[in-house]
């Protein structure tokens, strides 16, 4: 039996508040002997996993490095493997764009080409004010190709969502994007017959985006990734565990994520203490609460590991405050792991802390991925991540006689 089927039968609505804050790309690899958590001096989330019970969650499998999508589907107890959404409708959602059913969406990143190469995916992370201006331009110059309407919307910084509008569009496409810098740029590829014509048009827009982005100094070109359409059905959050969501997320890949997954996305501000004033005014309306906390993933994808250090160092300093409004369940834990010295998402597993009246406290004394190792969870699949909050809340009922 299935986890969906299993809760259908066993989830019951109840008072008790549920605290998920996931720090983005949290774990990492030693530097010099210690990696970027144990640099950190971050007393507040060590006091956490002394009030809790740790462990270790993979968010697929042992050895798969996975994307945000389904890092966060797994955290919120959907199968990955089941629900594969593109990273592009989540990109679209939470940027507020409207997919219409037949439409084609995917992530765009600005980025560096030098003779041919893809010298920096981020076109050193220009202004998100660089980047209106940016898609501007190219939708007036490129504003329709082979009689398929092209749009671009612009996100932070060096992102932007790539809308393709007309008939005969298929997602069955590869990325366009080498994933890694001083690799050459490649096209996009038809994955089934009837994506030709799409892969044809993608690869004809990026040729054409050389032209119109020929002058400028860092953001002269672009990366495509996820094509997608508007997925089939996903049971809702509401639906699925009776329980009534806020995401408090302002990077719009998490936005349109768990906009689809039915929560109510509140508006944050940039500022981490912003994270936590949502929660503190909100707390009233909803039970099961959703935080999102990106720059550690940031630092981590850039390699920059001191940066990641006073990330961490940084929201430590807010732990407090979600202990004063005294959940029933608080969850600490990452979607993946980004070491800064990889630069890049990893399969490594993530630290995890649930401090619950309803779970003793083991004996880890400090947050960090060794320690979590060592509690008495265990290491587990980010899958039973959800059950188990829900348990300690009280909102599973008994199984079976």
């Amino acid at each position: 039996m299935k986890w969906e089927t299993l809760a259908r039968e066993l989830v019951q609505p109840t008072d008790s508040k549920i605290i998920l804050l996931v720090m983005d790309g949290l774990g990492g690899l030693p530097v010099n002997g210690r990696t970027e958590l144990e640099a950190a001096h971050k007393p507040n989330l060590d006091e956490t996993a002394r009030r809790g019970v740790c462990g270790l969650t993979d968010p697929v499998f042992m050895g798969i490095t996975p994307g945000s999508g389904p890092a966060h589907l797994s955290l919120f107890g959907y199968d990955p493997l089941r629900y594969q959404l593109g990273r592009g409708i989540l990109e679209s959602l939470g940027t507020g764009v409207e997919v219409g059913r037949e439409d084609v969406v995917a992530r765009g990143n600005f980025a560096t080409l030098r003779d041919g190469l893809v010298v920096d995916r981020r076109a050193g992370r220009i202004s998100t004010e660089e980047n209106g201006r940016l898609c501007q331009d190219i939708n007036r110059q490129l504003p329709e190709l082979n009689g398929i309407k092209v749009s671009l919307y612009p996100g932070k910084e060096h992102r932007f969502v790539l809308k393709l509008s007309g008939p005969g569009l298929s997602d069955a496409l590869s990325d366009a994007d080498p994933q890694k810098e001083g690799k050459p740029a490649i096209p996009a590829r038809a994955l089934a017959p009837e994506a030709e014509f799409t892969a044809g048009l993608v690869n004809l827009f990026l040729e054409q985006l050389k032209t119109v982005l020929a002058g400028e100094p860092k953001a002269n070109y672009a990366l495509l990734r996820g094509f997608s359409k508007f997925p089939s059905h996903l049971p809702s959050m509401p639906e699925l565990y009776q329980i009534k969501p806020a995401a408090i997320a302002s990077y719009p890949m998490y936005r349109g994520l768990t906009r689809l997954l039915g929560m109510e996305v509140l508006e944050v501000g940039p500022d981490t203490g912003d994270i936590f004033s949502v929660l503190e005014r909100n707390y009233d309306r909803y039970n099961f609460f959703y935080l999102h906390y990106k720059k550690t993933d940031s630092a981590g994808e850039d390699g920059r590991y001191e940066d990641k250090v006073k990330a961490i160092e940084e929201i430590d300093a807010y732990l407090p405050r979600l202990w004063q409004l005294r959940p029933e369940v608080l969850v600490v834990t990452s979607d993946h792991s980004t070491p800064s010295v990889l630069k890049s998402h990893s399969w490594h597993p993530n630290p995890f802390v649930l401090v619950s009246d309803r779970a003793p406290a083991d004996e880890v004394n400090r947050f960090t991925e060794k320690d979590c190792a060592r509690g008495s969870l265990g290491r587990f699949p980010a899958l039973q991540a959800m059950p188990l909050m829900l348990a300690c809340a009280l909102k599973l009922k008994k199984f079976g006689a």
